[in-house]
């Protein structure tokens, strides 16, 4: 009985350089920088949501406070330091509605040159009596 060989292996393949050795080093070494840009924008967009949060959180515990009759400078010290260094705070509160708005500018922490994006969230909460 004959066994049939399927699979033959070829040492001529093994012994002649290929023609597209390197070239995977050279495409890596290509597309990294491009790698690296959009990591760094990913992160950026990662570290605005994340302000974007801050200011909501703050803006929500602001506006119930102002809301109970908190004096207004207490309650724009307390949004202030709920938030980043340099943020601005505006508390208008009528005899219905406390409405308080928080705006910063966020930069990336690894490139201070690159343009700020504005960041703003604002709450309202009914004035108690």
């Amino acid at each position: 009985m004959t066994m049939r060989t399927w699979w033959r292996p070829t040492q001529a393949r093994a012994a002649t350089p290929s023609a597209s050795r390197g070239s995977v080093t050279a495409e890596t070494a290509a597309m990294l920088p491009a790698l690296i840009v959009v990591l760094a924008a990913a992160l950026w967009a990662i570290q605005a949501v994340g302000a974007q949060l801050e200011c909501v959180d703050a803006a929500r515990a602001a506006a119930r406070a102002a809301a109970r009759g908190e004096p207004l400078d207490k309650v724009q010290e307390a949004a202030r330091s709920a938030t980043r260094p340099g943020a601005q705070v505006r508390v208008t509160r009528s005899r219905q509605l406390t409405k308080v708005e928080i705006t910063m500018d966020v930069r990336p922490s690894w490139a201070s040159r690159l343009p700020a994006v504005t960041v703003t969230a604002s709450a309202t909460a009914g004035t108690e009596q």
